[in-house]
């Protein structure tokens, strides 16, 4: 049997973080293991792929949410990166650390050590941002780098949020996150830039470290509460290898309590009812699932090209040729150009709803497909929700999807903050300054004006956009999951670093958060193996 001092489950953002930190000193053996395949499609590199990848079952999971009476039985489309970089392939690029009181909150919560001053070095070890201040990393292994295109309309909903008596920000990762301005993405020259180029890359050529896709975890293995290794499937075959000094779970925060529960470690009932034996009681795993919600609201726009009609026909080669001999122009652009973080309340101390603009209405959003008619868009989410939902295996082939349960909407105040956000989304596009391109609403129209009619439509037209965490809680309490230094509580030798371990959700895109769990995690890791 093979044996590794570390076994990483999973290939995505936090797993490739972890295979170059654990490998770097080269005094340990680690081995990663990714269901999926080498991240191979033109897409990937191309920041407007994003719409094709989306839909793609060889780079998605496609995982689905069970229908549920709060979003009127819809299922939602929940889309997991499948292949080494993960979600990193597939996401929107979009760059938010999030607030400082966020992370306190996590502290205060019983996640000690993970306050904004203790993680903020971690923030900066991550990103090369050269435009940003003392506050922000100038030679971490991710480039970002401000949205670069410029547009009229956006510079006129930039124009209007002022006018609406909102703050300009030029950083909103920097001291303070209130205000409009434009997004900044994880890119470089134009082209994505995910953990594969800016962490796996780099450390692949290391003999310390071995990289397997195709390679689909299936269990870990404990005996007598200690975590020995892992099983996996590949080319048909079962493998077992051993972990010497830990397994470390980094397959995010739908797929680690999968596993976990497959593996015997979970509900009891849950277990006993789908016949798999117990190993290790812990009933909190796989629940405290939260994630981001948010509507779409478009308006037919007027006297200005949007993407809409650019994105089609002779402009979309035009499009094409301005990319590949510029690395300019609409290719470069992700699922947000302009951003908002503002407060729904005077009386709130930090911003608690996100905007992202763009220049572009879907026909069909589900399949990213476009309006043939000038429009834009602006996505609207409460960032700190407090509905709680699970995710759990509903059967014991691991081959199978868990049941996904968000429980959207299930509290007053993630109602009330989606709909008050939404109010001053319609009251900052009726400013003068958007007046000579807004034509009229389109969704949800000037029809909906009560509280009620604003829920409905939520309830009705609402999505995920990708942000599932906390199904592996950490913290100090007797239903934690794993503990502030990620150890899987009651297991030995089982670590969990992804997503998974959030407390609470960050205000804004989680994918810098997940990356900064992922630069501690392996901290925490290398400081335990040097006492060892």
């Amino acid at each position: 049997m093979e044996q590794f001092d570390y076994v990483i489950v999973g290939g995505g953002t936090a797993a490739c973080i972890l295979a170059n930190r654990l490998s770097a000193e080269g005094k340990h053996t680690v081995l990663m293991l990714e269901a999926g395949g080498e991240p191979k499609s033109m897409w990937i590199k191309i920041p407007a792929g994003f719409t094709k990848l989306l839909v793609d079952p060889v780079y998605n999971w496609r995982f689905e949410t069970q229908p549920e009476d709060n979003v009127h039985g819809r299922t939602i489309a929940i889309p997991r990166g499948k292949g080494l970089g993960g979600s990193t392939l597939i996401n929107g690029m979009i760059y938010v650390r999030g607030q400082k009181e966020d992370y306190d909150h996590w502290s205060q919560m019983g996640a000690t050590g993970w306050s904004a001053q203790e993680v903020e070095p971690y923030f900066k070890k991550i990103e090369t941002y050269m435009a940003g201040g003392a506050s922000r990393g100038q030679s971490g292994p991710m480039n970002v780098n401000e949205v670069s295109e410029r547009y009229p309309i956006v510079d006129a909903f930039i124009a209007a949020a002022k006018e609406d008596g909102q703050d300009i920000n030029e950083d909103y990762n920097g001291q303070k996150q209130d205000g409009f301005g434009h997004y900044q993405v994880s890119q470089k020259n134009g082209q994505r830039w995910s953990v594969v180029e800016g962490y796996l890359n780099p450390a692949r050529h290391r003999q310390n470290l071995t990289v397997r896709t195709h390679a689909h975890v299936t269990r870990v293995n404990v005996e007598n509460g200690r975590c020995t290794g892992v099983t996996y499937r590949r080319g048909g075959k079962l493998i077992t290898v051993k972990a010497v000094r830990e397994v470390v779970m980094a397959a995010g925060a739908v797929q680690t309590p999968q596993i976990l529960e497959l593996s015997g470690i979970g509900d009891p009932a849950l277990l006993e009812r789908l016949g798999i034996p117990l190993v290790h009681a812990c009933a909190r795993v796989g629940e405290n699932y939260i994630d981001h919600f948010a509507t779409r609201m478009n308006w037919r726009v007027k006297n200005t090209q949007t993407l809409n009609e650019l994105a089609q026909g002779w402009r979309l080669g035009a499009a094409v040729m301005q990319y590949f001999t510029q690395r300019k122009g609409l290719l470069t652009l992700g699922t947000g150009l302009a951003f908002g973080f503002v407060k729904t309340r005077a009386e709130m101390p930090t911003p608690d709803v996100q905007y992202f603009f763009m220049h572009a209405s879907y026909a069909n959003a589900a399949i990213r497909k476009l309006d043939n008619a000038p429009g834009m868009t602006m996505g609207v989410t409460g960032m700190r929700p407090t509905s709680q939902g699970s995710i759990h295996i509903q059967s014991a082939n691991p081959l199978a999807g868990p049941a996904i349960r968000p429980n959207f909407l299930a509290t007053a105040e993630d109602q009330q903050v989606l709909i008050d956000g939404m109010k001053i989304a319609r009251r900052i596009v009726g400013r003068p300054s958007m007046n000579p391109y807004v034509d009229f609403e389109m969704s949800p129209g000037d029809s909906v004006q009560t509280d009620a009619q604003w829920l409905n439509f939520s309830r009705d037209n609402g999505q995920t956009i990708y942000h599932p965490i906390g199904t592996c809680r950490m913290g100090t309490d007797p239903q934690a999951v794993v503990d502030p230094s990620l150890k899987f509580n009651g297991i030995e030798g089982l670590r969990v670093v992804d997503a998974s371990v959030m407390p609470a959700m960050v205000s804004g895109n989680t994918q810098c958060a997940v990356m900064m769990v992922a630069e501690r995690g392996a901290d925490l890791i290398l400081q335990d193996a040097k006492r060892a």
